[in-house]
């Protein structure tokens, strides 16, 4: 499991991440410490690590679920100070119903509270100074980026249109101006010149990135950068590691063949059907309740069968009939398949709650179990569909060789969407699941989805 932290997570948002669990943590200790007094402490103290760790752990939680560790995009002080007391207040509710459940980690008022507000000025006090770090970004790994067309240009948004990236482009090398250069780095017509410009030191990294690679790779002076320490990268390959997701318009059929991925073991397969099972028998007791209630609400709301049976299109190809709970009106349909869209006039009022809540997906779970189905994989398609996005998509139908999910990675990272523009963005997303398909991603995936369907998102 610590692959997948170091794959999905630069080390310095990694370290961001420890350093503020310390900062929870230390304070509750502390509290402790002065409170109970050096004696009582030394004897009580694998107690109160558990307190505290266990304080540290739904504090972290609940500001995960604020998207205060999302810090792509600029965010404001008040906006920071907003959000970690509503994601603090989530918490100290949670805790409630902890202590509550388990008195023996009840943590005494006045050491919780004394740590609580050193804990909320540790972690603005931090927070202004992580974000200086960004905004002046400090601790980033110099690139030179050889192109200045459309794949350039791609990864350069990528670059430099991220908050918390751990790149900057400090020169494009090839002919024109057209790439997204917000810091007018320079633009010189040969690798040969950016030596004039940076001493190698300053340089970690080289993409190559030309849209027409015909004689245009510098590569004695790529060799030259390589033997001094810099790392040379291709342009796709980069960009799929910054983004996780593969640039499906730009990528060739030989990076596709000759890259690592796209292998799903004998074993591994397995284990994912094994988890797809014990999951889903799970989450259908639990959900049973849900489901029930649900029944009878769309029973009483709009007439029609409760259960709404759709045909999708499967592993290999193969269509099966997905289970969902009818969101919309008994004749959404009478003028043929279409797209759904933003505020669907066909969905019913409490269609709308279950589609954003995702309950309308439960009774997939029988899917799940028929084997027609993983719990995380590439959201299943209507035949109707597929047929035309085979045909203007390039590398659509390699989303068909494994099963379809529940949830899955481009779920989780696109928002939800219904147009052949939005079918290519979520296959770039796709076929990085399937490229890098491991167990370690499916339980990410899991926990994200938990976060997308709590504060709904995604969902129409």
């Amino acid at each position: 499991m610590p692959s997948i932290f170091n794959k999905y997570y630069p080390k310095r948002n990694i370290v961001f991440f420890l350093g503020e669990g310390l900062l929870i943590f230390i304070p509750i200790l502390l509290s402790c410490w002065l409170f109970k007094g050096a004696g009582l402490f030394r004897i009580d103290l694998m107690l109160y690590v558990g307190q505290a760790a266990l304080v540290t752990f739904v504090f972290q939680l609940c500001l995960y679920f604020f998207d205060l560790y999302d810090l792509n995009c600029d965010i404001s002080m008040p906006d920071t100070a907003t959000r970690i007391v509503q994601a603090f207040g989530l918490g100290c509710i949670i805790l409630s119903a902890l202590f509550y459940l388990v008195p023996d980690l009840l943590i005494h008022t006045k050491i919780f509270w004394s740590g609580f507000l050193i804990t909320s000025v540790a972690l603005l006090v931090y927070r202004s100074l992580y974000y200086r770090i960004l905004r002046q970004r400090m601790f980033v790994q110099g690139v030179v980026l050889i192109g200045t067309g459309r794949m350039a240009d791609d990864i350069a948004r990528e670059v430099e249109g991220r908050q918390d990236s751990v790149y900057k482009i400090v020169a494009f090398v090839g002919e024109g101006s057209s790439v997204f250069n917000p810091h007018q780095v320079p633009i010189v017509s040969g690798l040969d010149e950016v030596k004039t410009l940076f001493p190698h030191q300053l340089i970690e990294r080289v993409v190559v990135a030309p849209d027409d690679r015909r004689g245009s790779t510098p590569v004695r002076t790529l060799l030259e950068y390589k033997m001094k320490g810099c790392t040379i990268e291709q342009g796709v390959t980069f960009y799929e590691r910054i983004t996780s997701k593969i640039l499906v318009e730009r990528v060739n059929p030989g990076w596709m063949i000759f890259s690592d991925g796209f292998v799903l073991s004998r074993w591994r397969y397995l284990v994912k059907r094994f988890l797809d099972v014990v999951m889903a028998l799970l989450l259908f007791v639990v959900s049973f309740p849900v489901m029930v209630i649900s029944a009878v609400i769309i029973k009483f709301e709009s007439p029609g069968p409760i259960l709404y049976m759709q045909e999708r299109v499967g592993e290999n190809k193969t269509t099966f009939k997905v289970i969902k709970f009818r969101s919309m009106r008994q004749d959404a349909e009478k003028d043929g398949a279409v797209w759904a869209k933003k505020n669907d006039d066909r969905v019913t009022k409490f269609g709308g709650f279950i589609r954003k809540v995702r309950i309308d997906e439960l009774p997939q779970l029988w899917n799940v179990l028929k084997g027609e189905m993983s719990f995380v994989g590439p959201r299943p398609e209507r035949p109707v569909f597929v047929d035309d996005l085979v045909m203007e998509i390039p590398y659509y139908n390699l989303r068909h060789g494994i099963k379809p999910g529940l949830t899955g990675w481009a779920q989780v990272k696109y928002p939800y969407g219904a147009s052949k523009e939005d079918a290519l963005r979520k296959l770039e997303y796709d076929l990085y699941y399937i490229k890098n398909l491991s167990i370690a991603l499916d339980l990410l995936i899991i926990f994200y989805t938990v976060k997308t369907v709590l504060f709904h998102k995604g969902g129409r």
